[in-house]
């Protein structure tokens, strides 16, 4: 089963404040001043200014939750070999970006774009489960060159929209590339997509699955 953690995780807010070593908080990969670069695919990203790089820890804590929440759901374990958190960042514990990679090979062509239409209705499962109310819609977009599913979560409170999230995934080098944009208003949620639109794929591989 393809590991699902991307899209569940965020619903336990992230909260890391103080300062730490961006360095010591990835798993691959290196910070150098505001830029991280992902060894294992050759991509990088700026981190915005004022925002903090997220502790290694707190998501390590957030992943075991969110894992347990999905088993719940799908009655079993989920596959969580070779899962890793590339970078992670936040303004606050509400308007958060994360990055995670794991190693994936389709047995079949399309197999990916399969099961990620799988994902929408677990992901729903999951939060009902939690007795969170949230609706979703699905889609493509075109990221440097490179065309991404997309999944967008609204979540409810009974006053209200609280939460918002923005799923991107694809594969890039047999790996399932997966990013998550939280956020609970738009010039926080602005930030976070510039600085995406402006990252970069160095290495060639990353072009050669359409």
């Amino acid at each position: 089963m393809r590991n699902y953690l991307n899209f569940i995780i965020i619903w336990f807010l992230l909260s890391s404040y103080g300062q730490i070593d961006s360095n010591k908080q990835v798993y691959k990969g290196q910070v150098n001043g505001n830029i991280y670069k992902s060894d294992d695919i050759g991509w990088s990203i700026k981190i915005p200014n004022g925002w903090q790089v997220t502790a290694k820890d707190k998501l390590e804590s957030n992943e075991q939750k969110g894992k347990s929440a999905v088993e719940k759901v799908v009655g079993g374990q989920i596959n969580v070999i070779g899962f890793k958190h590339l970078i992670s960042f936040q303004k606050n514990p509400f308007n958060s970006f994360s990055s995670t990679l794991q190693p994936v090979k389709e047995k079949y062509p399309g197999e990916y774009i399969e099961n990620n239409k799988n994902l929408i209705k677990l992901m729903f499962d999951t939060y009902k489960d939690q007795g969170i109310k949230a609706d979703t819609s699905s889609g493509t977009t075109t990221i440097v060159g490179l065309k991404f599913q997309t999944f967008e979560l609204r979540i409810y409170s009974p006053e209200g929209l609280i939460l918002n999230q923005i799923i991107y995934s694809r594969l890039i080098n047999e790996f399932d590339f997966g990013i998550s944009i939280n956020y609970t208003n738009e010039t926080d949620r602005d930030v976070m997509l510039k600085v995406l639109k402006e990252s970069k794929f160095e290495k060639k591989q990353a072009y050669e699955h359409k």
